[in-house]
Order: structure tokens, then C-alpha cells, then sequence
């Protein structure tokens, strides 16, 4: 599968992930308030982090080839050391995924990635919502009759600071959605 959704990538618009369940194609590319977004988080963790470590929004993806899984982070917090390997990052070397929930499939965002990142080991999965200026913070991994699944939940609404591991950051001026 990981090599089909390769060689879509330079030739059909969008983004193509790999989860348990078949191949997530977001039609739309990023606007600017989502490119934002990222562009605003990434700045703020690495404020706040080790400068070991690295808030990176590109590629290459995250995937866990046993479980079938190739996803593709907004942002992932990840060891500077880890991105000088070749090929896809191995989920278990993400310290957290953040996720800036798209416009136009915000499922695979609230549901999908919920499931598959505990699956594949990412210990922490931030998600924010610009259509609600709201998101969460899922931790915790435990095991369930349905597979890995995160324990803990916070809650938050833009303007408040939130943690994300074991740094703080403000969600204030991080841009919401028009209509």
C-alpha cells in the first residue's frame, strides 16, 4: 500500500495516509490558517523544549509497516538524532503527533488517528480544532478488547495554555476558520 499512495503523491492533488482500515485522501491542501497553525505550534514548542529536540512539520512520514500504517503528523516532536536515519520515522521514536484538524475530514483527524496512533505507539497526540478553537491532549496508552487506546483526555479551548508532554505552550492567537 505504502508504495501505491508514493507514487500518487507527486501526481493526484492532496494527501494520502495509510490507516488500519484503507488508504485517507484529504483533497484539499492546507490553507493558510491551517499552514498557521503549524507554523505557530512548531515556533512555541520549540521554545519550550530540549534543543535535542525538534517540533518538525515535513516529511518524511511516520510508519509502522507490521500494523500497516503510514501516517503524516502536522507536527511531530521528535529527537534531532532520530531524522538521520533513512526512510519512514518509526512511530516509536515520536515523542508526541500534533494535529491541526482539517476542514475537509475532520474524522480522520478526531477519529481515525485517535485510533491508529496509540496502535503504533506515539504516546502523546495533541489535536487542534480551528473551526471550534477548541482540541485535546490524549495520553496514557492502555490496553482495551479493541486494541491500544489513550486513557487520559484534556480538553481545551483556544486562549487557555496547554501541555503537550512535558511542555506548556499558549493556544492564544492560533487562527480559526472563516464560515
Amino acid at each position: 500500500m505504502r508504495h501505491w499512495v508514493q507514487s500518487l503523491d507527486d501526481t493526484v492533488p492532496g494527501k494520502f495516509e495509510v490507516t488500519r482500515t484503507g488508504v485517507v485522501h484529504d483533497l484539499m491542501a492546507p490553507n493558510g490558517r491551517h499552514e498557521l497553525t503549524r507554523a505557530r505550534l512548531r515556533k512555541r514548542l520549540e521554545k519550550v523544549m530540549p534543543e535535542a529536540l525538534v517540533a518538525h512539520t515535513g516529511e518524511p512520514d511516520v510508519e509502522d509497516e507490521p500494523e500497516g500504517i503510514m501516517r503524516r503528523p502536522d507536527v511531530m516532536v521528535i529527537a534531532e538524532a532520530e531524522m538521520e536515519g533513512e526512510g519512514s520515522f518509526d512511530p516509536r521514536s515520536i515523542i508526541a503527533a500534533v494535529e491541526i484538524v482539517s476542514r475537509s475530514n475532520p474524522d480522520n483527524d478526531w477519529v481515525s488517528k485517535t485510533r491508529d496512533y496509540p496502535l503504533i505507539g506515539i504516546p502523546v497526540y495533541a489535536i487542534f480544532d480551528p473551526r471550534t478553537g477548541t482540541g485535546a491532549v490524549l495520553t496514557d496508552i492502555h490496553p482495551t478488547p479493541d486494541g491500544p487506546r489513550y486513557a487520559t483526555r484534556k480538553d481545551f479551548v483556544y486562549g487557555e495554555d496547554v501541555t503537550i508532554g512535558d511542555w506548556t505552550i499558549s493556544t492564544d492567537g492560533l487562527p480559526r476558520y472563516e464560515g
